[in-house]
């Protein structure tokens, strides 16, 4: 496999620009415009550029590159802190439960609460794979790479990680949810919301969004049987977000109704089981792990056969040592895959 991860660079603009074209709507941290896009590459490389190993308001996006023919095939996003320039807004699931002493009944209603509890937390987001390239593990690289990156730089990032899944829409880029209730508020269509909240930011969204909670049972079954559902092409994210711990907690997207899913930083399970090891050399024998180098711009990630010798060092395949560009000596991050 001749991929690798790498952080991304201002010239990546037009093919960043393609991948966002394929996306199909409804994907606030890619929006196909250029202008953003390219703010976007601006404010990622101040972000690697930044002194101090502190939490800040950064983006760090990257790039998946084949590193033979330097083809860009794939993207991925990693927010420092959310909510430290402007609001970060989520809608929380909660139960009001009521008791009538005439009725001898308790009634048990659904909420959606408008919150910001989740302001501080790291975000990974942003990921998405050229859609010729889905198989072999890539989707899966461009995933795990923001974890190694976030325990390279540990400091960077807060003690909880966040990752928001699209929601449920039509064919045409419509959201159920949207539609019975943002869209009575905005007289904007979901398209066109999400297409000014990804140039424009959220405000609109504190200047306009009703306060007070939203019972679920006085919206229509269309919005009710979506909420918390990620869309049919996010279910296998969601399988992989799971599988590095995160969980469930009844936080919602604000624009479509899907889930927010969250874990703490230290539990990501890459986060957990990867470990530094020095190289050896190369060699040809061992299992397939992901494996990663170098701080900030000079990050890499790829895949490659890799086995640890008796002394604790890493021996791996000469591919995978001329993408990471290191050799004997140099110190490696690696988990199995």
């Amino acid at each position: 496999m001749s991929f690798r991860i790498r952080a991304a660079r201002e010239d990546d603009l037009g093919a960043l620009y393609e991948l966002a074209k394929l996306t199909g709507g409804g994907f606030t941290n890619l929006p196909a415009e250029k202008k953003t896009l390219e703010a976007k590459l601006a404010r990622a490389a101040a972000g690697f550029a930044r002194p101090g190993e502190h939490v800040g308001d950064d983006l760090y996006l990257f790039m998946l590159e084949n590193a033979g023919t330097g083809q860009i095939r794939g993207t991925c996003q990693v927010f420092g802190a959310v909510g430290q320039d402007r609001p970060f807004y989520s809608y929380l699931i909660s139960t009001m439960t009521q008791k009538s002493a005439e009725l001898d009944r308790i009634f048990r209603n659904q909420t959606l609460n408008l919150t910001t509890d989740l302001e501080g937390f790291s975000e990974v987001g942003g990921l998405f794979l050229h859609p010729q390239e889905r198989a072999g593990g890539l989707g899966m690289l461009l995933a795990r790479s923001r974890y190694l990156f976030i325990k390279q730089h540990r400091p960077r990032f807060g003690e909880s990680v966040l990752a928001e899944l699209r929601g449920v829409m039509d064919q045409g880029g419509h959201s159920p949810f949207w539609d019975a209730i943002g869209g009575r508020f905005f007289g904007m269509t979901f398209p066109e919301a999400d297409e000014f909240n990804a140039i424009h930011g959220t405000q609109f969204i504190a200047d306009l969004f009703p306060k007070t909670p939203i019972y679920l049972s006085m919206l229509p079954e269309s919005a009710t049987s979506v909420l918390g559902q990620p869309h049919p092409t996010g279910k296998a994210a969601l399988k992989m977000l799971e599988n590095e711990n995160f969980v469930w907690d009844g936080y919602v997207d604000i624009f479509d109704g899907g889930p927010t899913v969250t874990c703490r930083t230290d539990q990501v399970r890459t986060i957990q089981q990867s470990q530094w090891l020095r190289v050896a050399g190369d060699g040809t024998g061992g299992k397939t792990m992901m494996l990663a180098t170098g701080t900030l711009t000079d990050f890499t990630a790829t895949y490659g056969q890799a086995e640890v010798t008796d002394n604790g060092e890493l021996t791996i395949d000469r591919a995978a040592l001329d993408r990471l560009g290191i050799g004997p000596g140099d110190i490696v991050l690696a988990v199995g895959r």
